[in-house]
């Protein structure tokens, strides 16, 4: 009876095994030119910033780290609960901040519009419903959730065509998204092996995935996009 009682407090002791999955992710090769946004149609975006601006989709440091990437664990069988934390989408200098974000499926999310002009938020999920509202500068914030898992989609202003960003929808808390030198970390992941993906907006479905077991502790594992080669 005492080896049952002690084997139940060992696997009752391996399950709760949480470790993390940290890394960078890079691009071997030459990125392409950073584009400058032209923002002077609006007279309140063309003065919100200082310099300039330049486009959020390929966003590369000097030593080839990426930012705005998707890392997410695929397939993960979470029995939680849903996040009760707010995602925030910002509409701030006429560019929408984050540019890369993930949610959990019912988790509110909060649209902020920082700027004194007019936007307009127009997501185009395929499993979602779309949505398409507008915000005056004197509409500051509207909350919204989206209840079912779905990748990454694009949501747009109407009114400023430079401006867009993209949202993926999970049924798990295990993602995030790289910082400006191409690092993550995801927490708390159960201990076990698992598929980790990598998203990046240029690349779309192109992802870069690998195979990762977790412990107890920290794992790390890197990930590179590689530019495809031109066909013959």
């Amino acid at each position: 009876m005492k080896k049952i009682i002690s084997l139940i407090g060992i696997m009752s002791l391996s399950l709760a095994i949480c470790g993390s999955i940290s890394g960078n992710v890079n691009f071997d090769g030459k990125g392409p030119k950073k584009k400058k946004l032209k923002m002077d149609a609006d007279p309140v975006c063309g003065t919100s910033h200082q310099g300039p601006v330049y486009r959020q989709d390929f966003v590369m440091d000097d030593n080839n780290n990426l930012a705005n990437v998707l890392v997410y664990i695929k397939n993960i069988d979470y029995k939680g609960e849903t996040t009760k934390s707010q995602a925030v989408l910002d509409q701030k200098g006429c560019v929408y901040t984050p540019h890369v974000m993930g949610v959990m499926k019912g988790q509110e999310i909060l649209i902020k519009n920082s700027d004194a002009t007019l936007h307009n938020i127009h997501g185009l999920p395929k499993v979602n419903t779309e949505f398409n509202f507008a915000m005056p500068k004197v509409l500051k914030e509207k909350k919204m959730t989206l209840v079912k898992t779905e990748s990454a989609f694009k949501v747009k202003c109407d009114v400023h065509p430079w401006m867009s960003a993209y949202v993926q929808v999970f049924d798990h808390p295990y993602f995030t998204v790289t910082s400006n030198d191409g690092s993550f970390k995801i927490d708390n992941v159960p201990a076990g092996t698992y598929e980790v993906v990598a998203w990046q907006e240029k690349f779309k479905d192109k992802t870069v995935s690998h195979t990762v077991t977790v412990g107890d502790g920290n794992t790390n594992q890197n990930f590179t996009f590689v530019k495809p080669s031109k066909k013959k």
